[in-house]
């Protein structure tokens, strides 16, 4: 189980997708474009493909950041990676293609940078993602000891698969609202960490987390007051699109 008292590694400032809204969401080139910008943390999420390759997708369809159509789950690595994943976003990223998280992993550890890795289970196959996640991740990461990835997702089933298959690697759980008894399951899944919407955060909630020993981030913030607000709270981690506003050193 990791110890929630030990040293927090990871940087405040973390790269939403990549890059926020500067590059295709989820792509190595948005990766390039967020360490461009000097952040050395990033946000992405990951899911199953039919055959089992763990891949870079935010939706559960493919329509809106991809020419493909259709559920991605429910389609092969082997169809997947040849779908365009830039053009929507720009002409310059015009035929990017979809990233495995393998290809992240060895451009996160080639910069040196943090990876924060939320479990996007398709609808039905929660557990299933989680237990996949993790084992990609525990084996991408073997030799990176001291840079582990951090798991979150907002599906508890997906966080306890996770635990069930690589128990060493810390996870969060996310929170779009403070449901009844979040801090329950938070506890039973042995997280490190509470990921909440940024507009959640308030003196009690810190208070709580900090009894029990749970480290605080936030998503996702996108102005300066809200940032100055969750700095003055004390969050350890802020999820942005805005790489090109906030200085990731701040």
């Amino acid at each position: 189980m990791p110890d929630p008292m030990q040293p927090w590694p990871y940087p405040r400032w973390i790269a939403h997708r990549g890059a926020g809204k500067l590059a295709p969401e989820n792509t190595l080139a948005a990766f390039r474009l967020g360490a461009a910008h000097g952040y050395r943390m990033f946000e992405c999420d990951a899911r199953l493909s039919a055959d089992g390759v763990v891949f870079l997708l935010h939706d559960d369809t493919l329509q809106r950041t991809t020419n493909g159509h259709g559920v991605g789950g429910e389609q092969p690595w082997s169809t997947l990676s040849q779908l365009d994943a830039g053009s929507w976003h720009s002409r310059g990223f015009a035929g990017e293609p979809l990233a495995t998280l393998e290809s992240v992993a060895r451009h996160c550890q080639a910069n040196a940078c943090w990876l924060n890795i939320e479990i996007k289970p398709t609808p039905g196959v929660e557990a299933q993602t989680g237990r996949a996640v993790a084992a990609a991740a525990q084996r991408l990461w073997q030799d990176q000891p001291g840079w582990p990835p951090l798991l979150t997702s907002f599906r508890p089933e997906a966080l306890q698969g996770a635990m069930l298959t690589a128990p060493d690697l810390p996870r969060g759980l996310l929170l779009d609202t403070l449901w009844d008894g979040w801090l329950d399951v938070a506890r039973s899944l042995e997280c490190v960490a509470i990921v909440c919407n940024h507009a959640l955060w308030d003196a009690a909630l810190v208070a709580t987390a900090r009894a029990n020993s749970l480290r605080m981030l936030a998503y996702t913030v996108n102005d300066d007051w809200a940032a100055r607000r969750l700095l003055e709270l004390g969050l350890d981690g802020i999820i942005t699109d805005r790489v090109d506003l906030f200085a990731p050193g701040a």
